[in-house]
């Protein structure tokens, strides 16, 4: 069986006919707890989203994951979809709390058995399944030992990939161990805008490098497995900064923001070694010794593509009066997701914006992935989430239209194309998400699916832009430009 990440042929250039290389993958991607639902089903126990969103004030209108989309019991529906849809592989996470309840012991098979049967399911229409072990849901058991800033939580989490890849490594070749670590790491325990809602900038940079060394340990664990031809991988949310001004203040403050966002990961993770400078930013708040002997070599485990998510850039300056972190476009909070840099400013960069008052800017993304390419030249690369939310609604004809989103998926694949064509090696593009779901604090406020979910019934509206990457999937290139 072929794996879903697969080196693919350059692709040729062509001004009017934007072509994709011969066996580019076109995936779509969901997360568990936003979409699953039967959040006490089959022995599932609380996560700390459930924990999170169950509190008061946490999460907008009080929403909450417990039915989200009801994917548990409409996931037959939703795999239909995908195969009308055409695409050739599916991003999804596992439910810790689900597959290994408390984090600890061993598995329940009626959790495993559900993304067995998920997976034979995507197989039978020729999607192939690409599994996020993690993607946020930390079993509430090991938050209440103490979560990501300790230790023993990177060995809970290794005891779990092996649980997952023994129960599903003879189906799954594709495998990412965690999704966005920033936003686990600094949103989590900095500002407190994500579960578990901690505020504690030191805990952040424990929770970080334990995420790290959790990634390490997981991916030793998978090889350990899984057979020799299975994939494994890392999904960042690589954040393409900008400094507002070529002045010095403006562009240290985009290092900083840069260490703190992106190299905090890739170092160690790509290169064996966190940066000194963002060691020197933090000083003052920690002298990293929670990074034992032998632990960046563990982190720094071989890859077989990098995953990157991409929604916005990121536009700072030295702060000049005005509050260092309110406007990131990471939720508001009184606490900064940023440890030692709280005297940076965040702009919003010009023009269009989606629902989420993120920048609409291709361009980022073209020069992301170049300078990927520069720094880790010999990693491919793969686009592992893009897309946007948008105010979409069912209009009298039963049908929903989003132009805004096409307008958006257009411009992105263009900047992806254009990298292929400098020589980027991309080889692959997940579009997020399958479904309109529980968008973390916003609740289901936020649409980013390019299929609707009329959320009190659970009927699905694939809208006007799921028919459009349809067509692009059917093609493996873009419309043709107007003349």
């Amino acid at each position: 069986m072929t794996t879903a990440i697969r080196r693919v042929a350059p692709a040729p250039y062509n001004s009017a006919v934007r072509r994709f290389p011969q066996g580019f993958t076109w995936g779509t991607a969901t997360a568990a707890y936003q979409i699953e639902g039967a959040a006490a089903t089959d022995g599932r126990t609380p996560s700390i989203w459930d924990t999170y969103s169950h509190t008061p004030g946490r999460v907008r209108n009080g929403d909450t994951g417990d039915v989200a989309t009801d994917h548990y019991h409409r996931w037959r529906e939703d795999v239909e979809i995908m195969a009308d849809l055409g695409v050739s592989a599916y991003r999804f996470s596992l439910s810790w709390p689900r597959v290994q309840p408390t984090g600890r012991g061993p598995a329940v098979e009626k959790g495993l058995d559900f993304y067995r049967a998920l997976t034979d399911a995507l197989l039978e229409k020729g999607i192939e399944p690409v599994v996020t072990l993690y993607h946020w849901d930390l079993p509430q058991e090991l938050e209440d030992a103490g979560g990501w800033p300790e230790r023993a939580t990177a060995d809970r989490f290794a005891d779990y990939a092996a649980l997952a890849a023994h129960a599903l490594g003879d189906r799954v070749k594709t495998w990412i161990t965690l999704n966005e670590p920033w936003c686990s790491a600094f949103l989590g325990y900095g500002s407190g805008v994500h579960a578990p809602g901690r505020t504690d900038p030191v805990a952040a940079l424990r929770a970080a490098h334990h995420l790290n060394l959790a990634h390490g340990k997981a991916v030793q664990a998978l090889r350990a497995e899984l057979p020799a031809h299975a994939q494994a991988s890392v999904t960042l949310n690589i954040h393409h900064v900008r400094a507002l001004t070529e002045t010095a203040e403006d562009v240290d403050a985009a290092r900083r923001i840069d260490a703190l966002a992106n190299r905090v990961f890739t170092g160690p993770l790509l290169e064996g070694q966190y940066p000194q400078d963002l060691l020197h930013d933090t000083a003052r708040l920690t002298d990293w010794s929670f990074v034992r002997d032998g632990d960046t070599a563990a982190i720094h485990q071989p890859l077989d593509f990098l995953g990157v998510n991409y929604y916005t850039p990121t536009l700072v300056s030295a702060a000049r009066g005005e509050a260092g972190h309110g406007s990131d476009g990471h939720g508001m909070s009184d606490h900064s997701p940023w440890p030692g840099a709280d005297d940076v400013a965040f702009h919003r960069p010009p023009g269009n914006t989606t629902a989420m008052g993120w920048a609409v800017d291709p361009s980022g993304l073209y020069d992301l992935l170049t300078r990927l390419a520069a720094d880790f030249p010999a990693m491919p690369l793969v686009i592992t989430e893009n897309g946007a939310a948008f105010d979409d609604y069912v209009n009298p004809e039963g049908e929903v239209a989003d132009p805004d989103r096409i307008a958006y998926l257009q411009g992105h694949l263009a900047a992806v194309h254009r990298a292929i064509v400098a020589g980027v090696d991309v080889r692959g593009y997940f579009l997020w998400s399958l479904l309109d779901n529980f968008e973390w604090g916003y609740g289901y406020s936020k649409r980013f699916g390019a299929v609707y979910v009329d959320y009190p019934t659970g009927t699905r509206i694939p809208k006007s832009s799921a028919r459009w990457y349809a067509d692009v999937i059917r093609a493996n290139a873009l419309p043709t430009l107007p003349e």
